[in-house]
């Protein structure tokens, strides 16, 4: 953009030589170099942009360069017309700030300052009887820029470490929070999630059901005796069997099933990606290997499950599919424990017990 704005300046400025009555230094005999010059920087920008779009080596490097030479082009340019051109001397330095480089940031600076005074001292002093105080002012120019941009680096630097403290933070809250919200979701003992999170989960999936036909079936695990073992070996044991049926049920479910423990010693879980022979055989299949499970702590003996599981029927409702899964339930318990027994097996009994 810099580039187009001194050839547009230039354009306007030629075509307007002879009414703005300009003295100048520049020899008519030399336009040739003047106009080599303003090749030379367009061809010195097209390369530039060659090589950003095309090489992957050290860009910054050809860019820095680029600037460089671009600037001193100009500065050609510009000197027979303007006073202070030597700005423009600054383009490599106010470069290399831009990728925040210090180490490059010296380099261009000193670089900058000793070709000056090279380009002062073979060319402005003899040819053009520059003044060595207005050396000694570019000069200084060339040190108050790199300080200020040593000072814009820093500060930049400083700015980062706060905004990379402030993400961390940021972070540790966030994980505080999640933690926090787990805590919140799960039961202290098992591991699993708790009754009032069940609740809510049930609620949003029964809203699925309803507007999506999503199948869903929900089994109540109860386990048999339990005040028993807590009576016989106390509630240190009771809880550790509580954590060992607990892990059982919640390594056996799949990715999409959701478990609970929903009160004292009974568990709740909800299948929501399986037809009910699927959720029929899984429940059957973790009463098996429930009963199977070796309690040390509780004498050895086989601890038991009894399980009642229903489907969800559209426009029942969550209280309907509790009473419906509840009385399964209570179905098993009364046939003998240690059993699964679905909604329509309890319903016949019923059916049979009134006849």
């Amino acid at each position: 953009m810099v580039v187009i704005l001194l050839l547009i300046s230039q354009l306007l400025f030629l075509s307007n030589i002879d009414r703005l009555q300009i003295k100048t230094t520049l020899d008519t005999n030399l336009w040739h170099l003047f106009i080599a010059c303003n090749l030379l920087i367009v061809v010195l920008m097209i390369t530039a942009e060659l090589w950003l779009r095309y090489s992957k080596q050290s860009p910054k490097y050809g860019v820095v360069s680029c600037g460089f030479l671009v600037s001193y082009l100009m500065y050609f340019v510009l000197e027979p017309f303007i006073d202070g051109a030597q700005m423009t001397l600054m383009m490599p330095i106010m470069v290399a700030l831009i990728y925040f480089d210090r180490k490059l940031l010296y380099l261009m600076g000193l670089f900058s300052i000793v070709f000056y005074a090279g380009v002062y001292f073979g060319l402005e002093r003899p040819f053009l009887h520059k003044p060595l105080l207005e050396f000694l002012m570019v000069e200084c120019v060339f040190m108050v820029f790199v300080l200020m941009a040593i000072a814009v680096i820093v500060r930049a630097r400083e700015a980062r470490i706060n905004l990379e403290r402030l993400t961390k933070e940021g972070q540790d809250l966030m994980v505080e929070r999640a933690i926090s919200d787990k805590l919140l979701k799960i039961d202290a003992l098992t591991g699993l999630y708790n009754h009032k999170t069940f609740h809510e989960y049930l609620d949003s999936l029964l809203e699925q059901c309803e507007s999506n036909n999503l199948q869903l079936q929900l089994a109540l695990f109860d386990i048999d005796n339990f005040k028993q073992v807590n009576d016989t070996y106390g509630h240190r044991v009771g809880d550790l069997v509580l954590k060992v049926i607990a892990d059982k049920v919640g390594g056996m479910i799949g990715l999409n099933d959701f478990a609970a423990r929903y009160g004292g010693e009974e568990f709740a879980v909800i299948f929501t990606d399986k037809s009910f022979s699927e959720s029929y055989e899984a429940v059957e299949k973790l009463r098996i290997n429930i009963a199977q499970i070796e309690h040390l702590q509780a004498g050895s003996k086989p601890i038991t499950v009894s399980i009642g599981i229903c489907e969800y029927q559209l426009g029942d409702g969550k209280e309907l599919l509790f009473r419906k899964t509840d009385k399964a339930l209570y179905t098993a318990k009364k046939q003998g424990k240690n059993r699964v027994v679905n909604r329509a097996e309890s319903h016949e009994e019923e059916i049979v017990s009134h006849g």
